[in-house]
Formats: structure tokens, C-alpha cells, sequence
């Protein structure tokens, strides 16, 4: 390709946002200049190159790059907003979390001495206790796009079909940096001896766990399960870290409650009467409770949120949480 082609090609790349195709076009450019004897400049691009690719995306206010083609039907794109202060968790999760964005901010630091980001991690833990705002919340900390897989696609009953598209998701795990987020993982990872278990499910693990390993991208990966026990032992040491989450504590309720009333609760709130109400219900349920009395709030023209209004919300998450968890008898 002639010069002028290549500047044109370097122009058109960076416009369109393919950050491969730019670099694959700077490193052609490097290579003409070795061939001039240039080899300093050469050099030079090269690792203006290297550095690039190892560094964090910057947040840019432009489209999220689209998976296209049979990609399309098996990641959903997005850019969240949300931070980790969004999510209200226990102080060892916290520490987790935060080390895991301290990780990768210095991620081409870390890379210069050999060593490698925590970027495979196994989020564990009942519904509702935020496994999926984690996933939304780093990619926001990161400025990254969260692509989240669908396993209604994924997974199909054609022999070899499923691990060809696993293998995809893989691959743009490579050509796109971002966080690919496997929620209800079980519905892939479960014990390789499982009653239940069908040749083609154990294919798509075997080859979960093998691309998993050899996995070299600056993507993070997130798996996501409410059933660790039927997981496959195999998958614990190919995760970097496992994160436990759990039901909120009175502390962890109150302080989500108060977050997400702040300026519509009485000056005299006290939470001590909402305990009862709120034992055992998760984040999600909790968040969902406190939305319901504000928008009942609204509606009534109110200024503030009553107690026994929240606590009456609150109710009614349990008792949908007892209908839900009641076994159902045949008649």
C-alpha cells in the first residue's frame, strides 16, 4: 500500500473508531520506515503502539462499537453509567472491587514488570445482592462497554454450533476491550457429572475452560451464578477472584433505604422500626420497596416519605418473596 494510501487508511480508521485497523496500519508505517533505514522512528511507532493498546480506554462521548452479524444475536452492548459507589456492599467486597479498578488503571505499569490485571472474576452469591450492577458499575469506573452474553443464543441443540459462538464472543473479547458479562453462569458451568448433564452442555464447558486459560485479551470477564455449589470445580483456578455477595445487613438496608429517599424522609426516621419488615430481603427487593413508596409519595403530593407507608411496601416484597419461595402443590 502506498503512503498516501496508509495516511488515508490511518484517517479513516481513527474516524470510524477501529482502533485494530489503526494500529494494524501505524505498525505498516513503522515497517516502511525500517525498510528507509529509519529505524529509530520505526521503533518509536512501534512502541507508541504497544503503550496504546496496553492503556485503558479514555471515556469518549461517541457510539458504542455494535456487534454485527451472528455476534449480534449473542452480546448485548451498552455503556453504563453507574460507579462502584452505586452499590452498596460489605467492606471486603468493597476492597475487592476497588482493587480489581486499581488493576486495571495501571494496567500498562503492571504489564511493563510481567504482571497481569485481575480480570477474570467469579461473582457469587443469592439474586438480587448486585452481581449484575458490579458488572455495570466496572464497566462505568473503567469508561468501558459492557457487553453482556445471551445464552438463549449461545446455547443450541446443534452438535459443535454453541463452542463456534463461544469461540466468537472470545474473539471479541480480543478485537474489543470491555467487560463481557456471563450472568446465570450455571446455565454452562455446572459439574461436568451432573445427572442432568448432556454431552453437548459438557462440549461448551470443556471449551469454556480451555478458552478461558488461553485467553490473553485486556477484556474483563465476569461470571455471575446463585448456585456455586453445582459449578464445576475446574472453573474455581481459572478465575483470578471470587467475589462473594450476600443479603444486607440492618446497616447495609438502612443505608440503601436512605440513599435512595435522601431529602423525602422524616427528620426523626428511625430504621429500627423498618427491621422486621426489611429482614431478609435483598438489595434488588429493598430498592424496589423504597421506589414504590416514593412514586405512592408523588402521587399523593406528599413531600416526604412515611414510615408507615415504607414499612407496608416493604411488607409486600415479603409476602411476594413467600408466594415465590412456597412449593407448589399438584391438585
Amino acid at each position: 500500500m502506498p503512503p498516501s494510501e496508509q495516511l488515508k487508511a490511518l484517517v479513516q480508521s481513527h474516524r470510524d473508531g477501529d482502533d485494530e485497523h489503526f494500529y494494524s496500519v501505524a505498525l505498516q508505517l513503522a515497517a516502511l520506515e525500517a525498510r528507509k533505514g529509519n529505524i529509530k522512528l520505526a521503533d518509536e511507532i512501534k512502541r507508541l503502539v504497544d503503550s496504546s493498546r496496553l492503556r485503558p480506554q479514555a471515556s469518549k462521548s461517541v457510539a458504542i462499537h455494535q456487534p454485527r452479524g451472528e455476534l449480534a444475536q449473542v452480546l448485548a452492548a451498552s455503556y453504563p453509567t453507574q460507579r462502584l459507589a452505586d452499590l452498596v456492599a460489605d467492606e471486603a467486597l468493597g476492597r475487592q472491587l476497588q482493587r480489581v479498578v486499581r488493576e486495571q488503571r495501571h494496567l500498562a505499569r503492571l504489564s511493563t514488570h510481567g504482571l497481569s490485571p485481575r480480570r477474570k472474576l467469579l461473582l457469587v452469591g443469592p439474586p438480587g445482592t448486585g452481581k449484575t450492577l458490579t458488572a455495570s458499575a466496572l464497566a462505568g469506573e473503567l469508561s468501558l462497554p459492557l457487553f453482556q452474553i445471551r445464552f438463549d443464543a449461545l446455547i443450541t441443540k446443534f452438535m459443535g454450533e454453541s463452542a463456534a459462538r463461544l469461540r466468537q464472543v472470545f474473539d471479541a473479547m480480543t478485537a474489543t476491550r470491555g467487560v463481557y458479562f456471563f450472568d446465570e453462569f450455571d446455565a454452562i458451568g455446572s459439574h461436568r457429572a451432573h445427572p442432568g448433564d448432556v454431552g453437548e452442555a459438557r462440549r461448551i464447558l470443556n471449551s469454556f475452560l480451555q478458552m478461558l486459560e488461553q485467553d490473553q485479551s485486556h477484556s474483563l470477564i465476569l461470571a455471575a451464578t446463585n448456585h456455586p455449589d453445582i459449578l464445576d470445580p475446574a472453573l474455581l483456578r481459572r478465575f483470578d477472584d471470587i467475589l462473594h455477595y450476600h443479603l444486607p445487613d440492618d446497616e447495609q438496608a438502612e443505608s440503601l433505604i436512605r440513599a435512595r429517599l435522601a431529602g423525602r424522609l422524616p427528620r426523626r426516621f428511625n430504621f429500627a422500626s423498618l427491621r422486621t419488615s426489611s429482614a431478609g430481603l435483598s438489595f434488588a427487593e429493598l430498592a424496589k420497596a423504597t421506589d414504590d413508596a416514593l412514586k405512592e409519595s408523588l402521587i399523593q403530593e406528599v413531600s416526604t416519605v412515611k414510615v408507615e407507608l415504607l414499612e407496608r411496601m416493604l411488607r409486600e416484597r415479603q409476602v411476594m418473596r413467600s408466594a415465590w419461595a412456597k412449593p407448589t402443590t399438584k391438585s
